[in-house]
């Protein structure tokens, strides 16, 4: 049945498998945050997806704003997509060799990217942002990485790291296991703070091998930059010979083919891809400069290697989806129903403490008077507040990111008589509890 249904209380296959998960993978989980530490309850073990819903495997069925992190741009088993992966699992799923299919999309996102003339794939953004900070230290003969608080670049040990006490400090591991002489060759600044950026690039700036920044930060709230100060970050770099990079693992042809490097008018040196690129399937790449890119092995010093970088079936997952949007359609219908819902939504929540950030497809609701910049400016109870509503949201069939500090998605799936559904149902369950927030 079409529209958004309220989700039966029946979670039994879902408490059953997580309790048999918990006995033999960590957790339960193969990432964190599908446990729903932050929101409490029972994860949802998903059966399926069609379009834009969810249904897990005690039949219930939920409106998707998560889309598998962001890379289902289209929705879930997009027919397209599905029928060129069908074909290439017919030839082999995988062969340690060439194959034109990786050409084919280097290829079109060359021709497609303006600051990408070389590109690598790999099989995750965690492995994109590991190669090409890497690249980025043997290009510059430097090893000193600058990066920002609030921004996510994967779980490879120098990048995580926390902010200390000062404005600008050398990081802090972040994770057990990390030793505090691999993230000693990391600095973090809070973003959306020229003094702070000025004054390290004074100190620091001729030590620097690069600076890694989120397209647009959405893995800690949806912390859209200014452009002045992404102006000021790249003409810093240019100025002290250091690499720009920008991780375009989450925005990187979610807010368009040119991505963030497009939305902010600036030209980085590296850039880092993932979600879209695959079409669903695990893929991640790096790429920028082209004589960055040539100190990569086999033509220079720089080691990098994959057996499964380049899978055919992920390859032919995400040329099938980038064609679809090459020419920009879909794009431009996304932002608008983006747009259309972000206001609508606060339209109905107007004398309430709340917000929603939207760019792009992509939107965030936060539990505040103003839209925060940075990290340390997101409140901590409106994330609790989210946090607890959580489960009162899923149960209305609507299926959120489940942390407040995570961002949600639009797909070419959702309707405009969806969103506005999803509008009211959103509206009417945070009024509910606003009384508790206030």
């Amino acid at each position: 049945m079409a529209g958004i249904t309220k989700v039966g209380f029946d979670s039994a296959k879902s408490r059953k498998l997580m309790e048999l998960s918990s006995e033999i993978i960590p957790g339960g989980v193969n990432s964190p945050v599908r446990a729903f530490k932050s929101v409490g309850g029972t994860p949802k073990f998903i059966a399926k997806g069609n379009g834009a819903y969810l249904y897990d495997v005690d039949g219930n069925k939920y409106l998707d704003f998560c889309n598998s992190w962001g890379p289902l741009i289209l929705g879930h088993v997009d027919k397209d997509v599905v029928a060129a992966v069908k074909a290439q699992i017919d030839k082999g799923m995988t062969f340690g060799a060439s194959t034109e299919l990786e050409y084919d999309l280097a290829k079109f996102i060359v021709q497609h990217v303006d600051v990408v003339e070389k590109i690598r794939f790999v099989s995750s953004g965690t492995e994109a942002v590991m190669s090409a900070i890497r690249v980025a230290r043997g290009f510059t003969k430097r090893d000193l990485i600058l990066k920002f608080d609030g921004c996510y670049h994967g779980h490879c040990d120098h990048l995580l790291v926390k902010a200390g006490s000062g404005l600008a400090t050398f990081g802090q591991p972040s994770s057990a296991g990390v030793p505090e002489a691999i993230t000693s060759q990391t600095a973090v600044l809070p973003l959306d703070d020229e003094d702070a950026l000025q004054e390290f690039f004074a100190k620091h700036g001729d030590e620097l091998a690069a600076v890694i920044i989120e397209g647009i930060p959405a893995n800690n709230g949806l912390l859209i930059q200014r452009h002045d100060y992404m102006r000021l970050l790249r003409a810093l770099t240019e100025r002290h010979g250091a690499l720009l990079i920008l991780d375009e693992v989450i925005t990187g042809f979610r807010l368009g083919m040119g991505g963030a490097a497009a939305y902010y008018g600036i030209r980085p040196d590296l850039v880092t891809y993932g979600k879209i690129i695959g079409g669903g399937m695990p893929v991640g790449a790096f790429g920028g400069r082209a004589d960055i890119m040539n100190m990569l092995s086999p033509l220079g010093p720089v080691y990098q290697a994959g057996t499964l970088s380049g899978n055919p079936v992920a390859m032919t997952a995400g040329l099938a989806t980038l064609k679809k949007l090459a020419d920009g359609k879909i794009y431009k219908d996304l932002e608008e129903k983006n747009r259309r819902f972000v206001t609508l939504l606060m339209e109905q929540l107007r004398d309430n403490l709340v917000n929603v950030a939207g760019v792009g497809s992509i939107y965030w609701i936060v539990f505040q008077n103003d839209l925060p910049r940075a990290a340390h400016t997101i409140s901590t109870d409106g994330i609790s507040h989210y946090n607890r509503m959580h489960s009162k949201i899923l149960d209305q069939g609507i299926y959120l990111p489940p942390s407040g500090y995570e961002v949600c998605f639009l797909s070419a799936a959702h309707t405009d008589e969806l969103l506005e559904q999803a509008a009211s149902i959103l509206a009417t369950a945070i009024k509910k509890e606003a009384h508790v927030w206030a």
